[in-house]
């Protein structure tokens, strides 16, 4: 029986590759691109928004954002493992289809938004109905086989990439022209993807694959980590997950904020950076991983991915010109190459029953790192600017994410060498 650990391929004779299925991996592409372009079309506008209904304090509406995002986070991070356990027990395709229509939905209702009180219990009901992400990685590992499931979830990668790219720049142009408009647009999407995939989207998880039932006693954080803890390598690497993603807030809370003050850079330049980094990104996901995996095995594509992202993180921390801050934006893209063979090893562990549950854990534990990882980045960086900082460091931030790193290197590196049979049950 193949071995993770010896990163050998396994047979999946059972699973041919056919147009059904590679129809399917279209859709799920597809629709996971739109779901990141509906909310990064809402990122530019969001905080304008909430500042026009608080009456134009900007202090306020930063404060206000902020509890926005924790509260999106801790809604996600206990909402994950029910949409999981949902989609093994009923299926990917309904909860996909409900996630899209309740997005659509949600996005109306945060256009229409006369207070902010609608607007906080939109933004809560989006962040109940994300679910797409999560399943979309259990669909993959459904219909992909487990020595072709790095190079689809590096798909779903470029996907993300692609959005983050593309929608935060037509948010700003919507936004320019209306402050709601960007809002109008992503519920539109969302509802095109939910008539899109009612029409083409296929179940993945059949019948006698589902679990016999719900029990909200698993459909929990503390029930999906108890999943976790039947899989010794699985546990390794969802830790991996969370320092990673723990890691990766750094980009999102203090990116601007820290090339403004070190490096004097506007929105402009901003922006543009941030464009290189998804193109950077997608390519790294859409094109090198397929090509690196079969090569060079899941476990060592995953090791050098962790060493880039330190490499990367540690020289933004300690660049001391916008130019060589640049130059560490292609070995951040080259982290990217661990997060499809991460999921690939956790899928190969875990019966075809279990997937959504999995990933609905995952993506708790990914949630629970956002409650508190933008104010653990933006505080240390303050702390290490401040006329009171004994050591006045701005990149403090970035090099508390690379040591972070390096303990999630040390942790994917034990986890990966056990020896434990991928679970027998077909996919």
């Amino acid at each position: 029986m193949p071995m993770i650990g010896s990163d050998a391929p396994a047979a999946d004779a059972d699973q041919p590759a056919h147009a059904p299925r590679r129809a399917a991996l279209a859709f799920i592409f597809v629709t996971v691109l739109i779901d990141i372009l509906s909310f990064g079309i809402i990122i530019p506008v969001l905080p304008h928004l909430v500042q026009q209904l608080i009456g134009g304090s900007i202090g306020r509406a930063a404060l206000w954002s902020g509890v926005f995002s924790t509260m999106f986070a801790a809604i996600q991070f206990v909402c994950s493992p029910i949409q999981g356990a949902l989609s093994d027990r009923y299926g990917r395709r309904p909860v996909i289809l409900l996630s899209n229509l309740g997005l659509g939905v949600d996005f109306a209702v945060m256009a229409l938004a006369p207070t902010l009180g609608v607007l906080f219990v939109g933004r809560a009901i989006s962040g109940m109905t994300s679910a797409s992400f999560s399943t979309a990685n259990a669909y993959i590992a459904d219909v992909t086989p487990r020595d072709r499931r790095a190079q689809a979830f590096g798909l779903l990668g470029a996907a993300f990439g692609i959005g983050f790219v593309v929608g935060p720049a037509l948010g700003g142009f919507l936004g320019g022209i209306a402050t709601r408009l960007p809002f109008w647009v992503a519920a539109g999407l969302s509802l095109t993807n939910f008539c899109y995939g009612l029409l083409v989207l296929p179940e993945s998880l059949p019948p006698q694959k589902r679990s016999a039932r719900f029990d909200f006693g698993h459909a929990n954080p503390l029930g999906a980590l108890l999943l976790l803890r039947r899989y010794p390598q699985v546990l390794g690497l969802a830790a991996l997950v969370f320092l990673s993603q723990l890691a990766h807030y750094v980009l999102q809370s203090t990116f601007v904020l820290y090339t403004d003050y070190r490096y004097g850079w506007g929105p402009q330049a901003v922006g543009y950076t941030l464009a290189l980094v998804g193109l950077c990104s997608g390519v790294v996901q859409a094109g090198l991983v397929g090509r690196l995996v079969p090569r060079f095995g899941n476990r060592r594509v995953l090791l050098a991915g962790q060493a880039f992202g330190i490499a990367g993180l540690a020289l933004m921390g300690l660049a001391g010109s916008g130019g060589l801050f640049l130059a560490a934006i292609p070995l951040i893209a080259l982290w990217g190459l661990s997060g499809p063979p991460t999921q690939a090893i956790m899928t190969g562990q875990v019966d075809p029953h279990e997937q959504g549950r999995l990933q609905g854990a995952i993506t708790s534990l990914t949630a629970f790192s956002g409650i508190f990882g933008p104010s653990l980045f933006t505080s240390v960086f303050a702390a290490f600017i401040g006329r009171d900082a004994g050591l006045h460091l701005p990149g403090a931030a970035f090099l508390l994410a690379a040591a972070l790193m390096v303990v999630g290197l040390v942790v994917a590196d034990r986890a990966t060498r056990r020896r434990q049979p991928i679970a027998a049950a077909a996919d």
